[in-house]
């Protein structure tokens, strides 16, 4: 406990620095942001304009690079649109929510539906009790299948499972979410995610995804659904199997704790995270994969002080700070080996500090 005093103290004076960097201008988040749209537009146009006239076994080999090139880029506006999310993209609260409506509901993200479970997320990090998203499960509370899947084939399979639905289930079912009493979905305003006051805003969030949608049918009946498909469902499918890569490797770690009630505070549940390096896609992404710990140490700092920030916090925290340089695939199996179930240091029913395991 003197160790988080200490390291809170000096957080502490470390405000005026989180202060300044936590100023956000419409100017810097709308040059960031134009410039993706940009790139993604004319990526966009030089795949509809030119692929088909490529010989097949050429165009067999744009398409993938579009792919990859496309999903990269979007894969930044997602994260700009997250950065709306938290007012961390201009100094307006109505433009931050606008700019993040537009952008999520075109990627069929329900933008203030994920704002206000994501927050609650940043509120509540590796509590076992109020966790909502990643939460690990006690080992006498694993399903049997998940003790099945306990070998390699299970672990890939477990992998690509996460990676293709895990994002729409956790959306329609909150899958992987914290365990409710009732049935919760992000799309369905009486969730028990969801306050009375938040039930408006995830109507709203619910019609923007529905006309997203509407265009897209009558896209397909426009251009076909193999072109839709390719321009932007592609994509699109990247994106969300790197939103649930970066979100469970960020989460889940052997050195990272959970903690229940009798142990848990914000400062140790936001400290229970690790930054990756991504290569090129840190740059793509706008740093949220390698400055992760300083995005839930402060929030509100934009992309574009996150690189300044994360050097000026890691002295501070030292063995605090966590970084991983494995190679992402090597720690996607690592991480889904040894990141089973959770127990304390003496067993899973004493309280306090959990950490994961994989022993049966």
């Amino acid at each position: 406990m003197k160790l988080i005093t200490d390291l809170e103290n000096l957080l502490h004076k470390e405000r005026k620095t989180a202060r300044r960097l936590s100023q956000v201008t419409v100017e810097h988040g709308h040059s960031y942001l134009l410039n993706d749209l940009t790139i993604s537009f004319i990526l966009y146009y030089l795949a509809s304009r030119y692929i088909h006239l490529l010989p097949h076994n050429l165009s067999c080999l744009a398409w993938p690079v579009y792919w990859f090139f496309q999903s990269s880029v979007l894969g930044g506006v997602w994260v700009i649109a997250h950065e709306c999310g938290h007012h961390a993209f201009s100094n307006y609260q109505w433009v931050d929510d606008t700019v993040g409506f537009l952008l999520h509901s075109a990627l069929l993200v329900p933008y203030f539906s994920w704002k206000h479970s994501h927050r609650r997320h940043h509120s509540n990090t590796a509590s076992l009790e109020r966790e909502e998203v990643f939460v690990p499960k006690l080992k006498s509370n694993l399903p049997s299948l998940v003790i099945c899947l306990n070998n390699p084939p299970g672990r890939v399979l477990y992998i690509l499972f996460i990676h293709t639905l895990g994002w729409p289930l956790y959306l329609m079912f909150n899958y992987g979410g914290r365990n409710y009493d009732r049935f919760a979905c992000h799309f369905y305003p009486k969730s028990p995610i969801y306050s009375k006051s938040e039930r408006t805003q995830i109507i709203v969030s619910d019609v923007g995804v529905m006309i997203v949608a509407y265009l897209l049918y009558n896209l397909v009946m426009t251009k076909g659904l193999t072109w839709v498909f390719c321009t932007y469902g592609v994509p699109l499918l990247i994106v969300n199997t790197s939103l649930i890569c970066v979100t469970f490797l960020h989460h889940t770690h052997s050195s990272l704790p959970h903690y229940d009630s009798t142990e848990w505070d914000w400062l140790r549940g936001a400290l229970s995270t690790v930054d990756r390096d991504y290569g090129i896609l840190n740059i793509t992404g706008h740093n949220i994969t390698n400055t992760h710990v300083t995005h839930h140490l402060f929030p509100k700092i934009p992309h574009y002080h996150a690189m300044e920030a994360t050097k000026a916090i890691k002295p501070i925290l030292k063995d605090y700070y966590r970084f991983d340089d494995t190679p992402i695939l090597k720690a996607l199996y690592r991480e889904a080996k040894e990141c089973v179930y959770v127990k304390s240091d003496d067993n899973e029913v004493a309280k306090g500090v959990f950490w994961f395991d994989n022993k049966f």
